[in-house]
């Protein structure tokens, strides 16, 4: 019912920026909580940022004050904009929606950020 499709990935050297995008289809984008997670190999799939249907947004510690959540409800877009990057950084960036009062989480496929020298 609802595709998700994240683009923006690429390299980019330490302290650049990149800014990720999430595109939804159909018509129930405004309802859904958005997040953004990342997995680096070998490590946990971890919650990056969240930006609810409210507006209500919220970061990992590691990225706070670097990476700003945003949507664009004409749009249907999600967006995460990366400032600073760190080698830490470097993951495969995912992006869900959730829809409110549902248990049904939607992924898209995965960008890959890679922050290297």
């Amino acid at each position: 019912q609802v595709q998700l499709v994240e683009s923006g990935g690429g390299l980019v050297q330490p302290g650049g920026s990149l800014r990720l995008s999430c595109a939804a289809s159909g018509n129930i984008f405004s309802i859904l909580d958005m997040y953004w997670y990342r997995q680096a190999p070998g490590k946990q799939r971890e919650l990056v940022a969240v930006i609810l249907s409210d507006g209500f947004t919220n970061y990992a510690d590691s990225v706070k004050g670097r990476f700003t959540i945003s949507r664009d409800n004409t749009k249907n877009l999600v967006y995460l904009q990366m400032n600073n990057l760190k080698s830490e950084d470097t993951a495969v960036y995912y992006c869900k929606g959730r829809r409110i009062g549902l248990s049904v989480d939607y992924w898209g496929q995965g960008t890959q950020v890679t922050v290297s020298s």
